[in-house]
């Protein structure tokens, strides 16, 4: 079956106590056995719940791995992979990441002795180059974060297990439903549930997926061991958010592609970020890896400083001012003051990420709308 009939369809068979089409969400924290030392498949909701299993066989599903494992929030996830490390070893990563990330990996498992080097990942040379013979993790995000770089997943899973080292990719901007690292070679595939997975800016979430099951029991152990899982409510709008998530990004995508070549066109607009414009660097590579879709983020820089683009953000009507993304609604935010503050400015601007740096989520309203609420916010600094 295609992606959109096996997400509306997976983990949503009739109740066959009741017939109801949508399964009830357990909220039990805790499960009767049969007998002492005789246990059935769920014991203690930290372990295993039945309303967040749905959620991660579904998405296990969908991103070809063998299971899944989902948690509080996306970083939760993150900083599980992190702890199939030990001190001394070595993650090679990219430039152009979530700053959060970016905290985690420089500010807190740094403290661990886990050390960390950023590259180009568009540049598989560098790629190669970077790794240490104590490196473990290649991670990832394609498109990236918030310059929207585009990674070649296949050549850099390539690269990372001729060195025998773990490839694991952040896909919460491409989502399953236009790209599946798995399929392309990452061993680990991580989103941001709170994101195009639920959808709708009212659940925070994180899930894995990975393509071997004992890398699947050693992450599972890890997660039951530090308990930051995502509770049944949560699992429950997550596992719903799939049923609608190729008809969303689709829609979102082609909104953004008419937002960003408006901006491309645009006399305030010093340069547009955004992979299904032919300029963009990973334009090809994106063309193939993204299912023909290019994803619905369009970054841009403004001509001016740091005060001009906060004005063109303070200005919008229909683009809410707030971080996250991946929602019904549209929203603006400036990263050099708001998701990538976390990075030391001096390493903002090694990486790219200027003080006119501007980053869209493209939602569901009408694109002549947001454009024409873009439009007036420019005419604030033209």
């Amino acid at each position: 079956m295609k992606f959109r009939t096996r997400a509306i369809h997976l983990g949503f068979d009739p109740d066959p106590q009741t017939g109801a089409v949508v399964p009830p969400i357990h909220l039990a924290t805790t499960f009767a056995q049969p007998a002492a030392g005789e246990w059935r498949e769920f014991d203690y909701s930290r372990s295993g719940n039945p309303t967040r299993k749905a959620f991660e066989n579904a998405i296990a599903a969908l991103e070809s791995g063998v299971g899944g494992l989902a948690f509080a929030s996306g970083m939760a996830a993150i900083h599980c992979v992190t702890q199939l490390l030990q001190a001394g070893d070595h993650i090679v990563t990219g430039q152009d990441i979530y700053g959060g990330t970016f905290r985690l990996f420089h500010k807190i498992i740094n403290r661990a002795g886990i050390s960390v080097t950023m590259v180009p990942t568009n540049d598989l040379d560098a790629v190669e180059k970077a790794f240490q013979p104590n490196t473990r993790l290649l991670w990832l995000e394609s498109p990236g974060n918030p310059l929207l770089t585009i990674t070649d997943i296949v050549a850099c899973a390539e690269i990372a297990h001729r060195h025998g080292v773990l490839v694991g990719v952040d896909s919460t901007f491409a989502t399953p439903a236009l790209t599946r690292p798995l399929e392309l070679g990452a061993d680990i595939v991580m989103h941001s549930a709170t994101k195009y997975l639920g959808g709708h800016s009212d659940v925070l979430g994180g899930v894995l997926v990975v393509r071997d099951p004992e890398l699947y029991q050693r992450l599972y152990f890890i997660q039951n061991a530090t308990g930051a899982v995502m509770g049944p409510w949560e699992s429950y709008l997550c596992h719903r958010g799939l049923r609608t998530l190729e008809l969303r990004i689709r829609e979102q995508c082609r909104s953004a592609m008419a937002i960003a070549q408006f901006l491309a066109g645009h006399p305030a607009v010093r340069r547009v970020y955004y992979p299904g414009l032919p300029d963009h660097p990973g334009h090809e590579i994106a063309a193939r890896q993204m299912s023909g879709y290019f994803g619905a983020m369009v970054s841009f820089e403004v001509h001016g400083d740091i005060g001009t683009a906060r004005k063109v953000v303070n200005s919008t009507r229909l683009f809410h001012l707030a971080v996250s993304l991946g929602a019904v609604e549209s929203l603006i935010e400036q990263p050099a003051l708001m998701s990538h503050a976390s990075y030391d400015p001096e390493a903002r601007r090694a990486h790219g990420i200027s003080d006119t740096l501007i980053r869209l989520s493209i939602g569901l309203e009408d694109p002549e709308d947001l454009i024409a609420d873009l439009q007036q916010a420019l005419a604030q600094v033209a």
